[in-house]
């Protein structure tokens, strides 16, 4: 194994020579730098902003089993997230990814041919289950409620249409930018140099021109192989790759819009047979509405905004489910991310545009991985590092991603055991105890202090904050606050936390000026 290091801002003694140069560091990026150096390759992975800067900190936070593909017909699509969900949940990250129970009500908006439908699917998820060999301890078989049943997990919803409640049950991400944090960590704790604020201006299949954003240095690094998983902005550095983003957005809701409820609620968009608006109860007591599916037209912006529009309709469609529903007082924050489809001639819609992965090859030789989800991150990496070994670009062995835990994971029981505060062993499993005991020696301050929240509905603590300058290579106060915590997806709660993160920026500052 080579040498661990630490997630960097900067080029400072970057290599001038690796096996592999990736680009972008959403989970496609920090999967393939994974897959690489555990197969004994050297590896620079770089991004020109921060860990989970892009599309992948603005998912619905689930790890799905491919019910919505199965409907389409994508059954191959579907089985690969089936799989990947289950080793996510029982290998690779049970720490991060947790069972969620997923209610559909059977109300007047679900005639009985849609409820039949959606049953149906149910039972087919459930075969997509077996077939990925989960098992029932971790995602239990689907249920038929009755009505009492069915308000028993969400009271909110409307009794006076309700006739009953389909249970199933799905993956759920603690959050999604800290499983990114956790495979780039993981893929730096096998030897992998992982660099943040470093931006590729120029890239052949034999290396790469690349700017430190901090000093404006520039280096040329030499590689057998460039891997091209910048999502979205793919077409910046191969114009061959042809993609339809697509927006999808979600509203951020206070717990007490929707009081008690703790299941996921999915409610049917109308004049549709598969899709629905869920209602996401989350970790930190928000909760999450979603998911819209726009076309996107014009250059790719670094931060997507929601639409009036989008925010109006997901209110809409969930008003119908709830007795008092939420409205647009009730929305504390909004996000949106892009989905990078791949163009597909013939096809007009981006929801029916496939979510299945490519790996293309340039005219430079630089090799794109682009398309997927992240469900299936793994398996795209697994893919891209596959096809560079057959094209004989690396000598590298079979890929151990499969059944490699990233840091911190446990088992359930095992977690459960775990003496730290709750917050930090959901968010770092085993390593919660290594959180707070750099947090102890880099401040020197009593746990009491260190694990304070910042309010009662700010959950965000100063040892995380710590431990992510120290560990996660989080440079300024936005690295802290929107991507190594979720505290920015609400602005009220982000200026409330400020000042804990710039007193972590300086007390994790000052522990490296003494060394």
């Amino acid at each position: 194994m080579q040498p661990a290091r630490r997630i960097t801002p900067g080029l400072a003694g970057v290599p001038d020579e690796v096996d592999v140069v990736v680009v972008g560091l959403g989970i496609t990026g920090a999967g393939v730098a994974l897959d690489a150096v555990t197969r004994g390759l050297t590896v620079l992975a770089v991004d020109a902003h921060d860990l989970a800067f892009g599309t992948s900190r603005w998912s619905s936070k689930l790890v799905h089993g491919g019910l919505r593909y199965l409907a389409q017909g994508q059954l191959a699509i579907a089985r690969e997230s089936a799989v990947e969900r289950g080793i996510l949940m029982e290998v690779t990250a049970p720490h991060l990814v947790h069972p969620l129970p997923m209610l559909t009500p059977v109300n007047d908006a679900m005639p009985r041919s849609r409820t039949a439908f959606t049953w149906g699917g149910l039972q087919a998820g459930d075969a997509l289950r077996r077939s990925a060999h989960t098992t029932t301890r971790t995602l239990p078989r689907p249920r038929r409620l009755n009505a009492t049943e069915t308000l028993g997990l969400a009271p909110a919803l409307r009794a006076d249409t309700l006739r009953g409640g389909l249970l199933a049950w799905d993956g759920q991400l603690e959050d999604d930018a800290r499983l990114v944090v956790t495979v780039a960590r993981t893929a730096a704790s096998h030897g992998a140099h992982v660099r943040t604020r470093a931006r590729v201006t120029s890239a052949t299949g034999a290396g790469v021109t690349v700017r430190d954003e901090l000093t404006g240095t520039t280096y040329d690094v030499r590689a057998r192989a460039v891997v091209n998983a910048t999502g979205v902005w793919a077409g910046g550095l191969d114009e061959q790759v042809k993609l339809r983003p697509s927006r999808g957005t979600h509203l951020v809701l206070r717990g007490s819009a929707l009081p008690h409820t703790r299941v996921a609620v999915m409610v049917p968009i109308p004049d549709t047979t598969s899709r629905f608006a869920m209602v996401l109860p989350q970790p930190d007591g928000t909760i999450y509405v979603g998911l819209t599916d726009e076309p996107v037209t014009g250059p790719v912006p670094d931060v997507p905004e929601p639409s009036e529009a989008e925010i109006d309709f997901l209110l809409g469609v969930v008003a119908t489910a709830f007795t008092t529903p939420p409205t647009r007082n009730d929305v504390v924050g909004a996000f949106a991310g892009l989905r990078p489809l791949l163009e597909v001639s013939g096809t007009d819609a981006t929801s029916d545009l496939s979510r299945r992965h490519a790996i293309l090859t340039s005219a430079t030789g630089v090799t794109t991985v682009v398309g997927g989800k992240l469900t299936t991150y793994r398996r795209m990496a697994q893919d891209t590092l596959d096809a560079l070994v057959a094209a004989g670009r690396v000598e590298a062995g079979p890929c151990r991603t499969a059944s490699l835990p990233l840091l911190g994971a446990a088992s359930p029981g095992d977690l459960r055991r775990t003496t730290a505060p709750a917050r930090l062993v959901r968010r770092f499993g085993t390593d919660a105890e290594l959180v707070l005991a750099t947090a102890r020696e880099v401040t020197g301050l009593a746990d009491d202090e260190l694990v304070a929240p910042v309010s009662e509905v700010v959950p965000v603590t100063l040892a995380e904050l710590v431990f992510g300058v120290t560990h996660e290579g989080a440079h300024d106060v936005a690295d802290l606050l929107d991507r190594r915590t979720r505290v920015g997806l609400v602005a009220v709660d982000r200026t409330a936390a400020e000042p804990l993160a710039r007193r972590a920026l300086a007390l994790a500052g000052s522990a490296a000026d003494a060394t």
